[in-house]
């Protein structure tokens, strides 16, 4: 943790320029959800929280379907482009901040939250092709450091949101979601000047970025025994992504998935049983205060296992954890599984963006990550919608949990294994 302020601190190199701008804008994302949750969410009746909860996780969803398609081609054309994509996308929200805060309860206000949320998802494609270029600007990063850089964002991301959503509240008891809104504005052109500060582009060409013609260097093949230079090509990232990336992406959809579903089991669950929303908030606070455990503990375990077997101890953890509060029963131990659910996916995903960034071509990664990301909230979304359509008991949802995480870490191991085989056979 200490470590992470130290990068924040530092302004005199690209990387603690981009943490202070994922600090900024990250804050800038947290007051808009306290604002909308404010005008909107917190007043749906019970009778309405289901359909409203489907609309909302389509809202959340649809993004990507604008990001994935038009926003990686363009970042990847241009390493200059990542920085300008960056400072638009901040000025941008600046700018609808300020329409939006005029009548937070206009027709206007979906499409307005809409164009929010796109924007918002531009930043986070962005940033994922942004952390190697900086991290290691003319040579190939080594795995601890991407996975390091990873976690030190992913726990200044997180931290900022519990810090900044204080005062936010604070704005909207006393002043109502308007004001929110507008010192949202103020934060987003804070955020704005910030992102000019960061570098414009590499000054040498980096791993995967071989200029045309370049004969490629003696032993192509990577490490794992995959040329981790073989071009692109007119159809992007898909066809040729290296095959680490795809069984890691596998492993963390299925974490990502089991988020969004305990998320919403348990609020149907808790409302169901006639509990408070203290109680909700409880098991909210449990699984922030996991998350802030897994990004803080990625440098040390990166110490002493690889990214691919992060993800597999994530998952047998959290299908270990999920048994025993099954077995267990109650809700009170529903808070262990909720911390246990936080930690593994906030550990695992600065292990796969790791693996992303180093296998995939530089010149390819903004679309990879527009297509990685866009798959990743697909299956929050569809995890979500499992509790919110079919109703499920906590004991139930908890096996549920289990199976899916053994199961999906059998498949990987077993997966890999017959990779590594692959690889070595003569």
């Amino acid at each position: 943790m200490r470590d992470a302020f130290a990068v924040l601190l530092d302004q005199k190199t690209p990387f603690g320029r981009l943490a202070l701008t994922q600090v900024v804008l990250t804050a800038g994302d947290a007051l808009l959800t306290v604002s909308l949750a404010g005008s909107l969410f917190f007043q749906v009746s019970a009778h309405e929280a289901r359909g409203k909860v489907i609309l909302f996780l389509l809202l959340t969803v649809a993004p990507f379907a604008v990001v994935a398609p038009l926003l990686g081609p363009i970042i990847d054309r241009s390493r200059g482009a990542r920085r300008a994509t960056v400072v638009a996308s901040s000025a941008l929200r600046a700018v609808v901040c300020v329409v939006l805060a005029g009548d937070l309860h206009s027709p206007l206000l979906f499409p307005l939250a809409f164009i929010m949320l796109v924007l918002s998802k531009v930043y986070l494609v962005t940033k994922g092709s942004l952390v190697p270029m900086i991290v290691a600007p003319s040579e190939r990063p080594r795995g601890d450091e991407l996975a390091t850089a990873n976690a030190r964002l992913g726990l200044l991301s997180s931290l900022t949101s519990l810090v900044a959503s204080i005062p936010a509240v604070g704005v909207l008891e006393l002043l109502g979601g308007a004001w929110v809104v507008r010192l949202d504005m103020v934060v987003f052109i804070v955020g704005t000047v910030v992102g000019l500060r960061l570098p414009a582009s590499r000054s040498t060409p980096a791993w995967g970025d071989r200029p045309h013609g370049a004969p490629q260097q003696a032993g192509g093949p990577g490490p794992d025994g995959w040329d981790e230079e073989t071009p692109m090509g007119a159809l992007g990232p898909r066809a040729n992504t290296h095959p680490e990336v795809i069984l890691a992406l596998s492993a963390m959809s299925i974490l990502r998935g089991l988020v969004g579903f305990l998320t919403f089991l348990l609020a149907f669950a808790l409302k169901g049983n006639g509990k408070t929303a203290g109680w909700y908030g409880f098991m909210l606070a449990s699984s922030v205060v996991g998350a802030l455990v897994g990004v803080v503990i990625v440098p040390r375990v990166r110490k002493v296992l690889t990214e691919p077997s992060m993800l597999a101890v994530s998952l047998w953890s959290v299908a270990l954890v999920a048994a025993v509060v099954a077995y267990v029963g109650g809700i009170v131990i529903q808070s262990l599984l909720a911390f246990l659910v936080g930690a593994a996916s906030a550990a695992s995903k600065p292990a796969f963006d790791a693996l992303v960034q180093r296998y995939v071509p530089t010149a390819a990664q903004g679309r990879a990550f527009a297509r990685f990301e866009t798959r990743l909230q697909l299956v929050w979304v569809i995890g979500a919608l499992v509790p919110t359509v079919v109703h499920l008991p906590l004991p139930g949802g908890d096996v549920v949990i289990c199976a899916v995480a053994a199961v999906t870490g059998l498949s990987y191991l077993t997966s890999r294994r017959a990779l590594r085989h692959r690889w070595v056979a003569p």
